[in-house]
């Protein structure tokens, strides 16, 4: 996007003008500054900018309530800024269930320095998060089971040993745990989750899903194996590969090489390998976020005889990462958000002789 307008809201004036002035030097023209989430609210309804960088924790109204004020009043798409700790990563998730889109994690040490280190990747951030849809994926069920409308008629069944591979990026989150969470157990899936999260928030994100999904979800960890029934989400800053696979059980094994399309974990490297290794049925879904990664995965997926899923444009916060995959033409499906669990169950449901 060209000509984005921000409003910056931090309690802290020396954070305020770190930001601010790293967005102005990267074309983000920043048109407000706030002290507290109800001073952002406010100059969010004054000024109609196209995004919000939004501090957590804020005297008098903090982070999460100005989210929600933000989003009933004047909705905004709006990026949270979180100190790298086990409270905030809560605190962020709780931000990102009532509207924000998501999350930059603020740095430790010598915070001005590590911040200009960080620059181009915030205002990258800045400008995807602005052009995103706040009103996309709207009835998605983040805290609590979903309906398993997509569960097998008495006439169907499922295949044996089925595995899926999830990618997402912005605003995701939600989307993966809405999908977990309408997947039933009798299906016996074997799932592999990733989601562009830095290090630090993976292990919550795996205990939110967990708590809301039928199957056992864990952050993955070096050597990793799972069955049918289990869930890994990759962990923050190291690839997962999916390194054999025999008798229903895969192993994965986490690596700290180069980042693949800028980012590490990278979708394409999970479904690449999953592609090469598994060879039974196999399901690759590309959820909402911006860039690429995850085309060449369903290109790989596919070409392996298995069986791809996008996300819509009308449900996908940033529609950049489906996108993509599409235009790939290896895509068997572009589906709402509330059509891809049943999209997953179909692609591994056969037919019963009645």
């Amino acid at each position: 996007m060209t000509g984005v307008r921000a409003v910056v809201a931090d309690d802290s004036h020396f954070m305020r003008s770190v930001i601010s002035d790293i967005l102005e030097e990267g074309g983000v023209d920043v048109v407000a500054e706030a002290r507290n989430g109800r001073e952002a609210a406010a100059l969010v309804d004054e000024h109609r900018p196209d995004v919000v960088t939004m501090d957590v924790e804020m005297p008098e109204m903090d982070g999460i309530a100005a989210v929600e004020r933000i989003m009933a009043d004047c909705p905004t798409p709006v990026l949270m800024l979180s100190a790298h700790t086990d409270e905030n990563a809560d605190v962020t998730f709780e931000a990102l269930e009532v509207g924000a889109v998501d999350f930059f994690t603020k740095p430790g040490g010598e915070v001005s320095m590590e911040m200009s280190r960080l620059k181009d990747q915030l205002v990258d951030m800045v400008r995807s998060v602005a052009g995103a849809d706040v009103g996309a994926g709207d009835g998605a069920s983040p805290t609590g089971s979903g309906d398993r409308s997509g569960t097998a008629t008495a006439a169907e069944s499922y295949v044996e040993n089925p595995t899926l591979v999830i990618g997402s990026s912005t605003g995701g989150p939600k989307m993966v745990e809405r999908v977990l969470s309408e997947l039933p157990l009798a299906a016996d899936l074997r799932i592999l989750i990733v989601q562009h999260m830095p290090e630090g928030f993976t292990g919550r994100f795996a205990e939110r899903i967990d708590a809301r999904s039928d199957y056992d979800v864990d952050e993955a960890r070096h050597g990793a194996r799972i069955g049918g029934g289990e869930a890994l989400v990759a962990a923050g800053d190291r690839h997962m590969r999916v390194t054999n696979y025999g008798s229903g059980r895969l192993r994965v094994k986490l690596t700290d090489d180069d980042p693949v399309n800028s980012v590490r974990p990278a979708v394409d490297v999970t479904m690449e390998t999953a592609a090469d290794v598994v060879d039974d049925p196999l399901v690759g879904v590309v959820l909402t976020g911006m860039g690429g990664d995850g085309a060449d995965g369903v290109r790989r997926i596919r070409q392996a005889g298995g069986h791809t899923i996008a996300q819509d444009e009308a449900t996908s916060a940033v529609y950049g990462m489906p996108r993509r995959a599409a235009e790939t033409g290896c895509v068997d499906d572009v589906l709402p958000i509330e059509e891809i669990s049943r999209g997953v169950l179909d692609a591994i449901t056969r037919e019963v002789t009645r």
